[in-house]
């Protein structure tokens, strides 16, 4: 399936400490989460713009680096940041650092992103597991290819019920839900707010779906998790803002922590 793989020359000049790094699982940092590095041991960072052929995200809170770092004892790949489709890139290039990422050889790709809620039982400040997705942008990282992939289970059942149950033992209230992708930059109107939650969708958000469907291509198992920063449009009166979508990401990032640290000690192989 070449179209999904890096070709030969996509990303010539990785620094060796990247290229010779073997991580078990990677995990993408989505806005206001980079705090979640402060919780491995760190053993390494590279600039994404150290890479050639690989895009900078330009939107605060993504410092747009990888770390190479271990939690539990696990080797880690962390890419601190995305790039983003409405920052003009197409759909492929917003995967590129999954292809990447997927070129070391880890088993699992964990995914993390900042959410509205359009569920009124999922309150912001808490996590929802994604358990599906609904993809409103029209393109995809794979055009371009007349390889077929199944999406019939993007985010891997075993990972949903490993992490249910760790949430469970903890105490922690881990919703789980339908994850909408929306173009972007701009937030929803209450309209289009109706709309989602008529199609499905428990929360929006305007990455994360590229990087999953490029993964399962790549045959990565994939389980990934929204931080509901705040209601969408609509639901209350308070406008909208990406200071607070920082923020309670920020605040929110050291539930998470804990969660996949038991996930990485316990593994998923079973």
């Amino acid at each position: 399936m070449a179209s999904a793989r890096p070709g030969p020359d996509e990303f010539a000049g990785v620094p060796e400490v990247l290229s010779s790094f073997r991580p078990k699982a990677a995990l993408v940092l989505g806005s206001g989460l980079g705090g979640f590095a402060d919780a491995c041991r760190q053993l390494f960072e590279v600039s994404y713009a150290g890479i050639p052929g690989l895009p900078e995200s330009k939107v605060p809170g993504h410092a747009g680096k990888f770390v190479g770092a271990e939690l539990g004892g696990v080797p880690l790949l962390l890419a601190m940041g995305r790039v983003h489709y409405y920052e003009g890139h197409s759909a492929r290039q917003v995967a590129a650092h999954v292809r990447l990422m997927a070129s070391l050889g880890p088993e699992v790709l964990f995914l993390t992103n900042a959410a509205g809620t359009l569920n009124r039982d999922f309150a912001p400040g808490g996590w929802m597991m994604l358990s599906d997705h609904l993809n409103l942008t029209a393109v995809s990282p794979l055009e371009g290819s007349p390889n077929f992939h199944d999406m019939s289970e993007v985010y891997d059942a075993r990972l949903r019920g490993l992490f249910r149950g760790l949430a469970a033992e903890s105490g922690m209230r881990l919703h789980e839900g339908v994850y909408a992708s929306v173009p972007g930059p701009q937030y929803e109107t209450p309209a289009e707010v109706r709309m989602l939650r008529t199609l499905g969708a428990d929360a929006v958000g305007m990455s994360t779906v590229f990087e999953a469907i490029q993964a399962r291509a790549l045959g990565l198992r994939v389980a990934a998790f929204s931080c509901l920063t705040n209601w969408a449009a609509g639901v209350t009166d308070r406008p909208l803002s990406h200071g607070e979508v920082m923020e309670t990401g920020r605040t929110a990032a050291a539930a998470l922590s804990p969660l996949l640290e038991k996930a990485l000690r316990h593994g998923w192989e079973s």
